[in-house]
């Protein structure tokens, strides 16, 4: 009997954990659903948050010693490493046009969205985390009915001096230095950042090891490279053997996160599916403008030889496996073929340009998790502030260039951006229902800009022979 293919495991999951919720709401089962069922999706939860931070650090280690020679680079190597960095900053910044135009999370009632806020503020409070704003829903006396009934729904303890400490932490936060954040980026101790999960340290020691560990001479530093390679390889096998458990635990996590988002309520799963559909627009849109309008228009303004059409049909075969795999590295021998054959960039560009892609250049993930963060704030009632966005900007064009290219590695890297602002990293299963073909879809965006950027830096070095497609 042939098996069942994986993301059709986890679909067949999401339509029995969401249909098992609706039992769940309707029959009176939500107690029984949250004392042992909720408890795996938890547990899926931590796992990934155990595997996310040496995932990183060992990706980016694995990935910078991986180019060798620094020096003898030269310049493909620098615009490689700009382009991938530029264009991912770039699909950040379209993500948070796009969920800040369309709002998706206020597209719900203003009650959910009060009581999602003072879950959220229950959450903080509990791990003792300062909230995002000035305004405190579980202080108000008129919402006292409501923190009670959550308190019990969601079992959270009782605070003190939570209240004075966020003031406190807000006054220090204002009497800080201007350059105080880039201070902070430095850590003074690696394994006190690796506990913490600060992330932004962690990846500025990866980035510091790996090109420190290239300047060695080889026959020292090729012990350590394959370390590096094996551990990054173990984690990446672990993420593996996790998703192959996916099913399971998105079941449990799906129907767990619906039962605490409805409550007694089944009206509010209506708003939970709108606010779904919302947030998969606002994504979708961002992922298309980068697919049909940014990459080809950026490959028309600098390669002034190459047609928008001939650049899309030249890469479409690695877009549609794309699609179908949600895997960059799975495409990579189709879009290897596709743009050294169908858009004739040199195979020394592609054999170098591309395969770093694969690592580094998540574009698509980026926007999407910028996307994801923001809308979960709003679903909460949390206004994120400009600077905090920037985080987000910064936090996911770094975090990228340690996404391993596997489905669905972005869930991992989606707990990293929302503890990266203060967020519950619990709040992507919420998302979990419309995941699967979000990462099929930001899987082609990632695809299509390793394509464009090898095909930039091929034209720049005189590496690029094609007919003038314009002109035909």
């Amino acid at each position: 009997m042939k098996k069942i293919p994986l993301h059709l495991q986890v679909i067949i999951a999401l339509i029995l954990g969401t249909f098992y919720a609706l039992l769940s709401v309707n029959m009176g089962w939500n107690d029984f659903t949250l004392d042992f069922i909720d408890p795996f999706g938890k547990i899926f939860i931590n796992v990934l948050k155990l595997i996310a931070v040496p995932l990183v650090l060992f990706s980016i280690i694995s990935g910078v010693a991986a180019l060798k020679d620094i020096s003898k680079l030269g310049k493909i190597g620098v615009k490689t490493l700009l382009l991938y960095v530029a264009t991912t900053f770039i699909a950040v910044t379209i993500g948070l046009i796009a969920v800040n135009t369309l709002h998706p999370g206020d597209k719900v009632s203003s009650d959910l969205l009060k009581d999602n806020r003072i879950s959220y503020e229950l959450w903080a409070q509990q791990n003792q985390i300062e909230i995002l704003d000035e305004e405190c829903y579980i202080c108000d006396e008129a919402n006292q009915a409501r923190v009670t009934r959550i308190k019990e729904r969601d079992g959270e303890g009782q605070g003190n001096e939570w209240v004075d400490d966020k003031l406190s932490k807000a006054n220090n936060a204002k009497e800080s230095r201007p350059l105080q954040p880039l201070v902070d980026i430095v850590p003074s101790n690696i394994f006190k950042a690796l506990f913490d999960m600060e992330m932004l340290q962690v990846i500025f020691f990866a980035i510091f090891f790996g090109v420190v560990l290239v300047m060695l001479p080889e026959e020292k530093s090729s012990p350590v490279v394959a370390f590096m390679d094996g551990v990054n390889e173990v984690f990446i096998k672990m993420v593996d053997v996790v998703m192959k458990a996916m099913p399971f635990f998105v079941f449990c996590l799906l129907a767990g996160a619906i039962v605490n988002a409805a409550g007694d309520d089944p009206g509010k799963l209506t708003e939970l599916i709108s606010f779904l559909l919302w947030y998969s627009l606002a994504v979708v849109l961002g992922l298309a403008f980068m697919v049909f309008i940014f990459y080809p228009g950026l490959i028309s303004m600098i390669v002034r030889k190459m047609s928008y059409s001939f650049f899309m049909k030249g890469i479409s075969k690695a877009q549609l496996t794309a699609f179908s795999t949600s895997s960059s590295v799975a495409t990579l021998p189709v879009t290897l073929n596709s743009v050294e054959n169908n858009l004739g960039v040199s195979k020394r560009t592609t054999s170098f340009v591309l395969p770093i892609g694969a690592t580094v250049n998540m574009d698509g993930t980026s926007l999407y998790q910028a996307v994801a963060v923001v809308a979960l704030a709003q679903f909460h009632m949390v206004d994120l502030s400009l600077m905090q966005q920037l985080t987000i900007v910064f936090t996911a064009t770094l975090a990228s260039i340690g996404a391993a290219a596997i489905p669905s590695a972005g869930l991992v890297l989606m707990i990293i951006v929302l503890e990266s602002v203060g967020l519950n990293p619990a709040w992507i299963a919420l998302i979990f229902p419309v995941d699967r073909i979000l990462d099929m879809c930001r899987t082609v965006v990632n695809v299509t800009g390793d394509a464009a950027v090898s095909t930039i830096v091929a034209n720049s070095e005189g590496e690029l022979n094609i007919p003038d497609t314009k002109s035909v």
